[in-house]
């Protein structure tokens, strides 16, 4: 054992600096957990604050708010999953259709460079142009005779802003996985699929899309731990006391409460709620990705 940490000595480095680093931000803050079962007070610390066990749970389901937020966090990430679960889809099949290399090149990185943009450069970006004054978006609704609309002011557009703005950040990443997928199809397939006559439609129909199904059984039951995850950056950044009522989420809630207001231990309990909510999730996507797709970690 010694003789192979001297002669791998770089590589176990920079496998303990990684260990580390998860030690010190991942693992050391889970004590703070405790804070959900106090009433905590930051001058007396996690010592000597009184213990109040489950009351700041039973609280949090006393609170409408609550009820409210759980529910637009779960309408949020339902529809970013399941419409930006098609999205990659479609596009990787349309782009697998183009004979230009240069073309699909040239597309490809387009779409995909959203995604290494933060949700601060984008939120200034969006705002902007859905800006009710001088916003590009409004300036064409009113030349096509359209009232200006308040997109990140209104109850109505603004789930649809989120759910758009995240496919479109996202979608290209996404797509990757797909082509790659496309990539490892056996070619003799359509080989075979010409000489019986079958046109571009059926090729797709039939061998594309069939050669797909591992991967977006994979994908699918993966993404179902971030069932409660609605995105956080994106919400934060676009979103505003007149919106609370749709965009206000269980991470936004949070940080508001737990921050802003300072109420650390019931901020700590809805958190803690939605870790063990996500975890529980999280085991049921891997159950599920080894049965449907022979996928597995360990």
């Amino acid at each position: 054992m010694l003789r192979n940490l001297r002669m791998n000595k770089s590589l176990h480095l920079m496998v303990w600096l990684g260990m580390v680093f998860v030690l010190i931000f991942c693992y050391v803050p889970m004590f703070g957990v405790a804070i959900a079962f106090q009433q905590f007070r930051p001058v007396m610390g996690f010592m000597k604050s009184e213990w109040v066990g489950w009351s700041n749970f039973t609280l949090m389901f006393q609170i409408p708010d609550f009820y409210q937020v759980v529910m637009n966090t779960l309408i949020i990430a339902g529809l970013k999953l399941s419409i930006g679960f098609f999205v990659p889809i479609v596009f990787a099949l349309l782009l697998n259709e183009v004979r230009l290399l240069w073309f699909k090149k040239t597309i490809q990185t387009m779409v995909y460079l959203p995604h290494f943009m933060s949700w601060v450069i984008l939120g200034g970006i969006l705002t902007n142009i859905l800006s009710i004054e001088g916003g590009i978006v409004n300036v064409l609704l009113e030349a096509i005779g359209v009232e200006p609309i308040m997109f990140l002011g209104s109850n109505d557009w603004f789930r649809p802003v989120l759910i758009i703005s995240d496919i479109w950040k996202e979608f290209g990443f996404s797509m990757i996985v797909y082509l790659a997928a496309l990539a490892g199809i056996n070619p003799a397939l359509y080989e075979a699929a010409v000489i019986d006559g079958a046109n571009r439609w059926r090729q797709t129909l039939h061998i594309t899309i069939p050669g797909l199904y591992p991967m977006m059984a994979l994908v699918a039951t993966l993404s179902l731990g971030g069932i409660v995850n609605a995105g956080f950056d994106q919400v934060f950044n676009l979103y505003n006391p007149i919106v609370y009522e749709t965009g206000d989420i269980i991470d936004t809630y949070v940080y508001r409460v737990g921050l802003q207001q300072t109420q650390y231990s019931f901020a700590t309990a809805v958190g803690l709620s939605k870790s063990v909510v996500s975890l529980v999730l999280m085991a049921t996507a891997y159950r599920l990705a080894y049965k449907y797709a022979n996928y597995r970690i360990f």
